[in-house]
């Protein structure tokens, strides 16, 4: 039997019982991309930091058991949010193993594509649908790389009348965006001129209060590196991406990646109760994490790929590549050591 379109099916949703909210729109539409493809790679959307170089995973790695070795070096286990194809798991794996750390694998995935995917590099690894299922007990060293942006967004629009809730409808050629019901301004900028937008991810503020309990009551860290910004600011974020190219996120909803800048100042202020470091630039975590030692010493046993790991480098740290618009934030339990990476 063959499946019905998502866009389909979204107009028959919103003409049985009206518009609908982004978040809700955002949210059918990612499930849908995700459990229907493999996203990443020259033959897909889209490329991440895990799959422009080992070094990323690695580092990510070191930093995790850095920290197991200084709070005690006892039982933990990996977790990792949105592993995408495995990559960064098996690159921080490694570089775990060699430091003498060698915890117990767990995915959280929805998506059936890509849990495939981890499964050929990640057999022994664990699966969850969500973090209620995390293991109890342990520590946790949690990593979410490119997670958070994909999460579903709530925008609010300024009109002549005062904000409203944006909500989704049918189109010509698709989706377009309306002005929905009133909503309270009371913390909403006044002065803001009509066609203002603001975008907040309850979505995400949920999950990073799970992560929060979980490592206030077990212990642990949680690493994320993002692209957003680290101050609240009006305008919209939201994207879609095609083919390694910018796309109209209202058309064709579950045939592209849609995602929105993370707002790490909300994510920071979220969470009681743990030790907060950063944001900082990806770039200059990376440094302070040692990328360029290790691209030299890859080069210096691979002198065939210099240039390829140079590249690499600088892509994931150059200013104008992705080491200013991405950004690493940290979570520590209490009683756990700083991190490496941040400012003391």
């Amino acid at each position: 039997m063959s499946v019905q379109p998502l866009s389909e099916r979204l107009r028959r949703l919103i003409d049985a019982n009206g518009p609908i909210p982004v978040p809700v729109y955002m949210a059918e539409a990612n499930a849908h991309y995700y459990a229907t493809r493999d996203p990443l790679g020259l033959a897909g959307d889209f490329t991440t930091a895990p799959e422009i170089s080992q070094m990323f995973g690695e580092l990510v790695g070191l930093w995790l058991a850095d920290l197991w070795q200084r709070s005690g070096a006892g039982p933990a286990a990996y977790v990792e949010l949105g592993p995408g194809r495995g990559t960064l798991a098996a690159d921080a794996l490694r570089a775990m193993r060699g430091a003498g750390l060698m915890p117990d694998v767990h995915f959280v995935e929805t998506s059936p594509v890509l849990r495939d995917a981890q499964r050929q590099r990640h057999p022994d690894a664990q699966w969850h649908d969500s973090l209620a299922t995390l293991p109890t007990g342990t520590p946790l060293l949690v990593v979410a790389n490119e997670f958070f942006d994909a999460l579903p967004i709530r925008q609010l629009v300024r009109t002549e009348a005062g904000w409203h809730e944006r909500l989704v409808t049918v189109a010509e050629g698709g989706f377009a965006p309306m002005p929905g019901p009133r909503v309270p301004a009371a913390a909403l900028p006044a002065s803001a001129p009509p066609g203002t937008i603001v975008e907040t991810s309850p979505a995400s503020l949920a999950i990073a209060r799970q992560l929060a309990a979980r490592l206030i009551a077990q212990g642990g860290a949680a690493l994320i590196v993002d692209y957003g910004h680290t101050e609240p600011s009006a305008g919209e974020t939201l994207q879609a991406v095609s083919a390694h190219a910018y796309a109209d996120p209202w058309s064709e909803p579950g045939e592209r990646d849609l995602t929105a800048h993370v707002d790490f100042a909300a994510l920071a202020a979220s969470v009681e109760g743990l030790t907060v470091h950063g944001p900082v630039g990806q770039g200059e975590w990376l440094e302070a994490m040692g990328i360029s030692v290790r691209a030299e010493a890859l080069a210096h046993a691979a002198p065939e790929r210099a240039t390829e790991i140079d590249t690499a480098r600088r892509r994931l740290t150059e200013p104008d590549q992705m080491g200013t618009l991405f950004k690493a934030l940290a979570f520590t339990a209490p009683n756990w050591p700083l991190p490496a990476g941040f400012p003391s």
